[in-house]
């Protein structure tokens, strides 16, 4: 093992640059710096060091680059140095799991990190579609719901729609304390500062987060470091990945990755589209989902992954929302009125579908399934009635059954998984069997 990393040390030593390319400065504004001598080796999404900042390049022409940095230019002049460093790389390593990082790889919770042997590009293409591996067996997660009417297995990619104040930090956390997975890789995205040191401390803990490793840009922070967190997540996952272990990823959320986007797409000149997103928006949504999921071959393992989405006024049809469903492998979508009324996880289940059924239940379970959704659904087009006492028992028989099993299924929504591996079935299949014949009361 000393072998080992004294050889990786070696290499880094040998693949380190002594030589740099300087720019300098020739104009500098509210949010973008024009740098000139740095065209001919620069590319896009290169970074630069400028005036003790680090910045990324968005637009190229022959006599100058463009450059956003990534904190406020107060203080730049005309003149100052800005030295070209290079790809957008990020070297993860096995020893980053316990540490809360920022986009760049420094640990944020205090010391330094080791540098891993390997650099990634944060933009890495997915395993080839044609190597990649079925979606595997179930996962336990916890939660009754996700145990069985919305079963997540391992290499599925699922949305989390909700908006803001319905329970999502609150859901995301409850699956990051109980999915089965070797690493658990957390994007914190645009959130309160208080809020990732709560999420570390109380919602994942020193047990679980021995496991994890959470890379975060707060809400102070610039698009540039806000977009680059959730690509350093993905590209840590994807270490472990390769590595053969089976990963869960959470990011939270995608309309901030994507609303970072925007704000450097704009300042590029990229033009504008639905709600102010620039048309590159949808491809950056689509090449993120697909670098998770099953892994390649026999060796490497796969990322099963959770994506939020923030969805202004419950609008399930916003370009964001509408681009990740269309991807991913089932979504879950939260509820106001749900969680309103007092019922965490405030999961509305008959929007809510996982892709991985029929093929993640057997034959009982997925006719547990079924009959859990007929229900549901036969209660939720007849509560106005039923609210208001307009309905009659014995009109209607589904709605009669309806009625009886609700109070049981809409509690099982929010319980915890019994232990065993059927046992979750089992409880599903108890609330259904409340459902007794009823008379007409006529």
């Amino acid at each position: 093992m000393e072998d080992q990393s004294f050889k990786d040390l070696c290499n880094r030593i040998a693949d380190t640059n002594v030589e740099h390319q300087i720019g300098r400065v020739i104009s500098a504004g509210s949010t973008v710096v024009r740098v000139t001598g740095l065209s001919r080796m620069a590319a896009i999404g290169d970074q630069v060091a400028i005036g003790g900042a680090m910045g990324e390049i968005i637009d190229i022409n022959t006599d100058a680059v463009t450059v956003l940095p990534d904190r406020s230019c107060d203080g730049l002049r005309i003149g100052e140095q800005v030295t070209w460093i290079g790809r957008s790389e990020l070297a993860p390593d096995d020893s980053w799991l316990g540490h809360v990082i920022d986009p760049y790889g420094a640990a944020l919770d205090g010391g330094s990190l080791i540098q891993g042997p390997v650099s990634r590009s944060l933009r890495a293409a997915p395993p080839p579609a044609t190597q990649r591996r079925h979606l595997g067996p179930r996962m336990a997660t916890g939660l009754a719901v996700f145990d069985t009417i919305l079963p997540l297995v391992r290499g599925q990619r699922m949305g989390l729609f909700a908006g803001s104040g319905v329970g999502k930090s609150m859901l995301l956390g409850q699956l990051a304390q109980n999915v089965d997975a070797d690493v658990i890789v957390v994007a914190l995205v645009g959130e309160r500062g208080r809020e990732v040191r709560e999420f570390v401390d109380k919602t994942l803990g020193p047990e679980r987060m021995a496991k994890t490793v959470v890379v975060a840009a707060t809400s102070d922070q610039p698009p540039i470091a806000r977009r680059r967190a959730v690509w350093s997540a993905m590209t840590v996952a994807e270490h472990f990945r390769d590595a053969g272990k089976q990963v869960f990823f959470l990011a939270d959320s995608i309309t901030r990755f994507a609303e970072a986007h925007r704000e450097i797409a704009l300042a590029a000149g990229e033009g504008v589209g639905l709600h102010g997103f620039p048309p590159s928006t949808a491809h950056l949504i689509m090449s993120l989902a697909e670098r998770a999921g099953p892994g390649q071959g026999g060796t490497n393992g796969d990322i099963t992954a959770i994506f939020s989405v923030l969805v202004a006024g419950s609008d399930m049809e916003g370009p964001i929302a509408d681009t990740l469903r269309g991807v991913l492998d089932g979504h879950v979508v939260l509820d106001r009125e749900i969680a309103e009324r007092g019922r965490y996880p405030a999961i509305d289940v008959l929007r809510s579908v996982s892709r991985s059924l029929p093929g993640a239940a057997n034959d009982h379970e997925n006719a547990l399934i079924a009959l859990a959704r007929r229900r549901l659904g036969a209660y939720d087009r007849a509560e106005m009635m039923i609210q208001s006492g307009l309905y009659s028992a014995g009109s209607d028989g589904d709605v009669d059954a309806a009625v009886q099993v609700w109070p049981a299924l809409d509690a099982f929504i929010a319980e915890k998984a019994p232990s065993g591996p059927n046992a979750a079935f089992d409880r599903l299949a108890d609330c259904l069997r409340a459902a007794r014949p009823v008379r007409n009361a006529a």
